[in-house]
């Protein structure tokens, strides 16, 4: 079990919850939390603790103020080599970077979200290197890595090489390139690499999540893609478990199951809008989507579906919530309307579509819970 953990990102959603539910883990003896440089809006921000978090009673305490002796909050810049400095005075011995800014708008531009993600993570990797102490690095990445096209395979898994070119997609890919080359120049230090879908939850606030609570929803005509997602407590396990004991390598992080994009709008009482693709680039453009990148909107045409059976098998683990529980969930918590009729149709509709969908033989060889539709 570590012993003193430095977690960086706590200003976003997945580092606070991981950093409330690591403020209990047995054995830490120390917990260090590193937020981005203040701001009016982050002064002020309630901190989640994880025993609150599922009925949505947050504390109102001031992000900076320690919720133990043995626990402290650090503003820095983590393009700087103040982080280095850190981890030194520290001894820290177990190193979670969480920090991966996914939205140009929120990074303050897409200029500011490399720096940020890259340069960032360059600074964390060469602090890891030099440090004779830290014997585990767990790193929050993206099944944005395997990029978004028309030929996308039915289902990707870890073994498959990285394709993404732009954007988020193309940080990600040199990230984990660092961190390869961290593993071999330190093999004595366990690595993980975790790379997360899209995630629902109580406090996630995304492109996506706003997506789907415009009551008029543009679409890409003649595209139905398919899509996952994680439930942010599945996501806040799986960092605790890889926290807790060696799990090095790399792992896809998403809920069981995909949903089509058709029915993720109809279970929302959502009303799509079919236009042509460059219709939808030029809305975007011109600011009436809410901070949807590119890559984002390749999503939303040609989908993504990950395999996460390795993970499971390497966990004993599996996520509490499928990917349609975890949509459901977040239909619940937003408000939005489903009725039961609509939802029975949804469900007979989908399974007619499937089967008249072409099988693809050299995928189905391979079927596994993660490339299956909702159920209906």
């Amino acid at each position: 079990m570590a012993r003193v953990v430095l977690i960086t990102g706590v200003s976003g959603y997945l580092g606070a919850e991981v950093a409330a539910i690591l403020r209990d883990e047995p054995g830490i003896e120390r917990l260090i939390e590193v937020a981005g440089p203040a701001t009016a809006d982050t002064a002020s921000r309630p901190r989640p603790r994880a025993a609150e978090a599922a009925s949505g009673d947050w504390p109102q305490q001031a992000a900076g103020q320690a919720a133990r002796p043995d626990e402290e909050v650090v503003r820095l810049d983590v393009r700087t080599n103040q982080l280095g400095e850190l981890i030194k005075a520290t001894a820290a011995d177990t190193v979670v970077h969480l920090g991966l800014a996914t939205t140009p708008g929120a990074a303050g531009g897409r200029a500011s979200m490399k720096e940020t993600n890259v340069v960032g993570a360059m600074q964390l990797l060469i602090a890891c290197q030099r440090s004779p102490t830290v014997r585990k690095l767990v790193v929050r990445s993206s099944t944005a890595v395997y990029g978004t096209s028309a030929r996308n395979p039915t289902v990707f898994t870890e073994d498959m090489e990285p394709r993404a070119s732009h954007g988020l997609a193309r940080d990600v890919v040199d990230v984990e390139g660092y961190v390869r080359g961290l593993a071999r120049r330190r093999p004595d230090i366990a690595v993980s690499v975790l790379r997360f879908v899209n995630f629902l939850g109580h406090r996630v606030d995304s492109p996506l999540t706003r997506y789907f609570m415009l009551p008029v929803t543009p679409t890409v005509l003649g595209h139905d893609p398919r899509i996952q997602f994680v439930d942010l407590w599945d996501g806040v396990e799986v960092v605790r478990r890889v926290v807790a004991h060696d799990h090095p390598g790399i792992f896809n992080v998403t809920g069981r199951g995909a949903m089509y994009l058709s029915q993720c709008l109809r279970r929302g009482g959502r009303v799509p809008v079919p236009m042509p693709g460059p219709a939808l680039d030029a809305i975007a453009g011109l600011g009436f989507f809410p901070d949807v990148s590119p890559e984002q909107r390749d999503l939303l045409r040609y989908g993504r579906v990950v395999d996460g059976t390795k993970l499971e098998r390497e966990l004993g683990w599996a996520p509490r919530r499928t990917t349609e529980e975890a949509f459901a969930a977040f239909v619940a918590d937003r408000g939005l309307t489903c009725s039961r009729p609509v939802a029975a149709a949804d469900g007979a509709l989908a399974a007619a579509l499937d089967a008249l969908r072409p099988a693809d033989d050299a995928h189905q060889a391979q079927a596994s819970p993660y490339s299956e539709g909702a159920p209906i």
